[in-house]
């Protein structure tokens, strides 16, 4: 039987991978991916973002495997971190290892992927949590364990996670430094390969240019070094002085992708949509969290149900279904904006609220993404071996802007009375005494 196999890649052209890893992407958790919208509503904006989270996990590990290779070749380890890094003899067991829980990362999501997972999971619940307990499932336990050599599913579920996520969820969970390098590969922030795939593939197939970047530049140029610019010999996922450009080039990449596409603002307002039609339209509000009940959850089952509640008045979740089928979604009537924000840093909160007031909270919503953390502090090595700070080396690092967003949505049956009552009245809404702050 042949060993190796091949999967044709739009973004990496071939993705090889052994006959163990078939196996895992042959079974039931990992097929379901098929039918799972990488992008959730996307592509009723961009027709061409009809991707799943299938070949966006197969790219992952693909990605995982090659920085693995560049990290812990000889010529490429810091003599600092030696130390913390296996025997030449595991070196091969961690590789299938990394490559196994890339694989596996995604397999938790929700029908529609990120769309409604914080509204629609009971209390304690994520799409890492079902990640987690998927991959420790008998049937992925008896595959991983039927490999050669036999791979231990409790590490490639905390691996494919990531150490901050058990915690959310309860669960007892110790990493070593080694397995949270590991983990870094794939879910770090500066150069997880989770991210640098999807800002390829996303991009490609919503047919944009903003989330492309050299990641080939990036990639050799990847190294597991030192925080000798904090005196510490602590390792982590960093990259060679001449690989800084091209991580810039990812951090540009990712807010611009954010603002173009993933923000979009007719996606935010069909992701509401659905929510608000789910809420309706599962049992008990929330989707199931039972192993056997989520493999039978995908986009496809929600697009039927969707489909029949659009047409039928009084069914769960009409009104929401039939905005998203008839095209009859919210539409934006209002954006945070720097002069605005001059004047009042809650004109968005006071805009809201009157338009609440005035029209009612069915037909006016408001969709905020808080800003996240600052730059992205990693270490760099120079040319003098020495390791320094990304931010004290990098000023584009320094004043990339954080990717947010605050608009408020009006339901279009009303949009030009809320219009001229909002042109009429922004100034005076804004300026309220009392609320400047």
């Amino acid at each position: 039987m042949k060993h190796t196999h091949e999967f044709r890649d739009p973004i990496h052209v071939f993705i090889t991978l052994d006959s163990d890893e078939r196996r895992v992407v042959d079974s039931r958790p990992f097929q379901r991916l098929r039918h799972i919208h990488q992008l959730a509503t996307s592509f009723l904006i961009f027709p061409g973002a009809t991707h799943k989270r299938f070949e966006h996990s197969l790219g992952v590990m693909h990605l995982a495997g090659l920085v693995y290779d560049i990290v812990t070749a000889p010529a490429n380890v810091h003599p600092i971190v030696k130390d913390y890094m296996p025997g030449d003899h595991q070196r091969e067991y961690w590789r299938r290892v990394v490559r196994l829980a890339a694989l596996c990362h995604d397999v938790g999501h929700l029908p529609f992927s990120h769309a409604a997972e914080h509204d629609l999971l009971p209390s304690g619940w994520n799409h890492e949590h079902l990640t987690y307990d998927l991959v420790l499932s008998k049937e992925m336990n008896d595959i991983l364990m039927d490999s050669v050599p036999p791979i231990r599913s409790d590490q490639v579920a905390k691996i494919a996670i990531g150490p901050k996520k058990p915690s959310e969820f309860g669960a007892d969970v110790s990493f070593t430094v080694w397995e949270t390098l590991l983990s870094e590969i794939i879910v770090g922030d500066a150069f997880g390969v989770d991210r640098i795939d999807y800002l390829l593939r996303d991009a490609y197939h919503a047919g944009v240019v903003y989330g492309r970047f050299d990641h080939h530049r990036l990639l050799q140029t990847l190294r597991i070094l030192p925080r000798t610019d904090r005196e510490s010999t602590e390792p982590w996922l960093g990259v060679e002085a001449g690989g800084l450009e091209a991580a810039e080039a990812m951090s540009l990449a990712r807010y611009f992708m954010y603002k173009q596409v993933y923000f979009h603002h007719v996606r935010r307002a069909c992701d509401i949509h659905l929510k608000d039609s789910l809420k309706d339209w599962l049992d008990g509000s929330y989707f199931p969290t039972a192993i056997e009940q989520h493999l039978a959850m995908t986009d496809n089952e929600v697009t039927a149900a969707m489909l029949l509640s659009a047409r039928k008045v009084g069914a769960p979740g009409h009104v929401h279904a039939k905005r998203i089928v008839d095209r009859q979604h919210f539409k934006r009537i209002y954006e945070r904006t720097p002069a605005d924000q001059k004047i009042n840093r809650r004109s968005v909160d006071l805009i809201h609220r009157a338009l609440v007031d005035k029209f009612g909270a069915d037909h006016i919503r408001r969709d905020t993404y808080p800003p996240k953390a600052a730059a992205l502090d990693f270490p760099v090595l120079q040319s003098n071996q020495k390791v320094e700070s990304s931010i004290n080396l990098s000023e584009t690092l320094q004043k990339i802007p954080s990717a947010t967003f605050d608009l408020v949505l009006c339901d279009r049956t009303i949009l030009d009375e809320a219009g001229r009552f909002l042109d009429a009245n922004h100034e005076k809404i804004i300026e309220l005494k009392g609320d400047a702050q």
